[in-house]
């Protein structure tokens, strides 16, 4: 589990707890009593935010009257969770709330991407995470280049054999792409990074004009919809919504709330460019910055 991280296993074991308990019409209290857990406890466990143990998968399994493969399966999972993934490494470089989101980007097999205002992690040049980290640490040399690291490993996802790369669709403003970062061949650089990596049959990078005018996603910030294969018998990860924001980040997976996004993402997608048009707008901005 070093590649795919620990958190997704963690919520699938989570998630299918609550729905053998709710099956059991047992109410969490109950369950907590049952078990001699604290309600706090068994809310971490049900919502994926801590490591269970496989004794207590047991227990838990025990109290809902769950069939065997199904106990089977959990515990597999309850193992899997507990492997820590290579952001673990960094320390405090990657706050606490983003590491779901590194952990569910490690294991996702779809991800799409809303870019209104700076170009997403996964294509970023080192020039330009450079730049944009130096916003947030620019008194502190290290936690710059520590903050570089992690982004620049997350990609390694994108190049990486086994598992198979996550399919990622990415959408940018095209005030993005004008945005231009101080070292303007850096800038330039990244800029064609973007024309070069879409090119690759499992990522596409494309552009909204300024042309089009306001559109139904231009309030809603930036924005990724995470999709996941089914893993051995286990039901995937429901689709998931991450919205990021200054102090956390907020997780959408029901059903109503993938809806809406999906029709933004619909409404984004008849409004870019096609691949080849984003790649000569992309080409023009590039010729353009040459002043």
């Amino acid at each position: 589990m070093s590649e795919t991280g620990s958190t997704v296993p963690r919520r699938q074991v989570g998630r299918l707890l609550r729905q053998l308990r709710e099956q059991a019409g047992i109410s969490l209290m109950a369950a907590a009593q049952e078990l001699e857990f604290s309600r706090a406890r068994m809310y971490r466990i049900e919502n994926g935010e801590v490591p269970v143990r496989k004794h207590d998968v047991i227990a838990m399994c025990g109290v809902y009257g769950a069939p065997g493969h199904m106990t089977e399966v959990l515990i597999g999972l309850a193992q899997e969770s507990k492997a820590k993934g290579w952001w673990h490494a960094y320390g405090d470089v990657v706050p606490a709330w983003f590491e779901l989101y590194v952990g569910m980007e490690q294991a996702a097999s779809r991800l799409r991407q809303f870019a209104p205002s700076v170009i997403p992690g996964l294509l970023q040049s080192r020039e330009y995470a450079e730049f944009v980290f130096g916003r947030w640490h620019g008194e502190d040399p290290a936690a710059v280049e520590n903050a570089v690291a992690v982004r620049l490993e997350r990609q390694s996802l994108l190049r990486r054999a086994r598992p198979r790369p996550p399919r990622l669709e990415v959408i940018i403003d095209e005030g993005v792409l004008r945005r231009s970062i101080p070292d303007t061949l850096g800038m330039q650089k990244q800029l064609a990074h973007l024309v070069n990596v879409s090119t690759r049959p499992d990522i596409s990078v494309r552009v909204i004009p300024f042309g089009v005018g306001p559109h139904q996603a231009a309030s809603s910030g930036q924005f990724t919809i995470l999709e996941f294969a089914a893993v051995g018998t286990a039901s995937p990860e429901p689709t998931t919504i991450y919205c990021e924001n200054l102090t956390g980040a907020l997780y959408l997976d029901k059903l109503a709330e993938v809806a809406t996004y999906e029709t933004i993402w619909a409404a984004l997608d008849a409004v870019a460019l096609s691949q080849s048009d984003s790649d000569d707008l992309i080409g023009k901005i590039i010729k353009e910055s040459d002043g």
